[in-house]
């Protein structure tokens, strides 16, 4: 089995001065950084005091399973002659919040539209996005369920 290693460097930019001394006294900022590629700009989602105009842990855990399943998906169809033209996934998820404030995702749904050249190549086309739910890093690695509805169509203007 082979063995991929990942280094990712967080870094907390919240500290109005005074530290964690009180819940709402610190940001919940912070910056992802990975050598080499450009950096993100983190916070909490704004249900937990985080800004609304920075990406949260949630969102980006939706993004890599929408992507893990993108990439795989789009690979299988190359590898089977599907011609994919167009690729777009409105992904949902759903976190569960406990009184405690403990929580935990329920499920994500990815929703690929998904363009093919040809009326010949939807069937294979849905087929594929089992096989690549099947080969994804991401869907394999977490607890909850992780559903697809994709939808098929051609490009009709041709």
């Amino acid at each position: 089995m082979k063995q991929h290693n990942y280094i990712a460097t967080i870094t907390w930019t919240g500290n109005r001065g005074s530290g964690t001394d009180h819940y709402k006294n610190y940001e919940r900022s912070h910056r992802i950084s990975i050598d080499g590629k450009a950096e993100i700009e983190g916070s909490s989602d704004p249900a937990f005091l985080g800004d609304p105009n920075k990406h949260n842990p949630e969102e980006l855990l939706l993004a890599s399973l929408s992507s893990c399943h993108m990439l795989w998906y789009l690979h299988f169809c190359s590898v089977n002659k599907i011609i994919v033209e167009e690729y777009v996934d409105h992904a949902t998820a759903i976190m569960l919040e406990e009184e405690s404030g403990k929580g935990r995702f329920k499920e994500v749904t990815l929703n690929p539209s998904v363009r093919v050249k040809d009326s010949t190549m939807i069937a294979e086309a849905i087929e594929l996005h089992q096989k690549a739910s099947e080969y994804c890093f991401i869907a394999n690695s977490v607890n909850f369920p992780v559903l697809h509805k994709p939808n098929i169509s051609i490009n009709t203007s041709s």
